[in-house]
């Protein structure tokens, strides 16, 4: 292993991820067993940018591994998008002697991560945190196992409403751009049809899966929505469906930011610890400006450049699947 790195810093940037707090201690603990100085930045860039930099102990990430949210914060920062800004948080960093850092987050993240080291020439590894599960080079992000059991708890609870009162209930789940977490959350909860931002054509399968319904007198059914769905989300396909079926009593729940919170499943937490403490050892071992992921249950390190530009699709299988287990 190399001996060029001897200070790391280590933050979280971007939406908050149950998870988040184990990559910390993942990171603080392995930095500790390789004799390294760890360094806390507040804030992500912002707190980088403002000097927001503490030396971590590891009694300091004692009893963390539960815990949702991030003990670092996190904020976004449109000053690091500035090339002052980006000299201002280079600055923090050479008062502190830091001389590699662990970047938590997503796409948001990394793209500020490549710019900076090319800026600077200081070694980031990218730890992918967040709930969408949407970033290219690792099978499964830090927080998406326990937003999905989130919303599945959710619906779980929903249904039992629905079946009671014989109501349509419209869930609406997040993935702005992706639909993995409405695709696992419809699968995982028996939903009767699943949106999603990947796929057009819906609302007609939708509606031949109601008529189906109405013929059989069930006028109760779960419908997962992802926020980003072509239609304009679970709101806008509720109004549709009541405008050609009236006799439905149709309601919406958005689930929103309650999958952001919460403690991290096991998986969340495993995952975390070993993406957390395999980002230290890649830094001693020369990967510098990429993201390291587990991929058919290897580490592997990706460049930055491909985590951010390449697109992570969409099992097929299950796609193909959600509308056979919804019979």
């Amino acid at each position: 292993m190399s001996n060029e790195i001897k200070r790391i810093g280590v933050f979280s940037s971007g939406g908050d991820a149950p998870g988040m707090n184990a990559a910390i201690r993942a990171v603080v603990r392995t930095a500790s067993y390789y004799d390294l100085h760890v360094y806390g930045i507040y804030q992500g860039y912002e707190g980088m940018i403002e000097g927001k930099i503490k030396r971590i102990e590891t009694r300091d990430v004692g009893n963390i591994i539960h815990r949702g949210g991030t003990i670092l914060k996190t904020a976004r920062s449109e000053k690091f998008k500035t090339k002052e800004g980006r000299q201002a948080a280079f600055e923090s960093l050479q008062a502190f002697n830091i001389d590699g850092l662990v970047a938590i987050g997503g796409d948001g993240t990394y793209t500020g991560a490549k710019i900076f080291g090319e800026e600077f020439g200081i070694p980031i590894i990218g730890v992918p945190g967040t709930i969408d599960n949407d970033l290219y080079g690792t099978d499964y992000t830090i927080g998406y196992d326990t937003a999905i059991n989130t919303a599945i708890e959710a619906v779980d609870k929903i249904r039992d409403t629905a079946d009671s009162h014989n109501r349509l209930f419209f869930v609406e789940v997040m993935g702005r751009d992706t639909g993995f977490i409405a695709l696992s959350t419809g699968i995982g909860s028996g939903a009767g049809s699943i949106f999603l931002p990947e796929l057009k054509g819906e609302m007609d399968s939708l509606f031949e899966v109601l008529k189906k319904s109405y013929k059989r007198n069930k006028l109760f059914n779960i419908i997962i929505v992802a926020e980003g769905d072509n239609n304009g989300g679970a709101t806008e396909v509720a109004k549709a469906v009541k405008e050609k079926f009236p006799d439905f009593d149709a309601r919406v729940t958005i689930i929103g930011h309650l999958q952001r919170g919460g403690s991290p499943t096991c998986r969340d937490r495993v995952l975390a610890s070993i993406l957390g403490a395999s980002a230290v050892e890649g830094l001693l071992n020369g990967h510098k400006a990429e993201a390291v992921g587990i991929v058919n249950h290897e580490i592997v390190y990706t460049p930055f450049e491909e985590a951010i530009t390449k697109h992570k699709e969409l099992s097929k299988d299950l796609i193909r699947l959600a509308p056979i287990l919804a019979l």
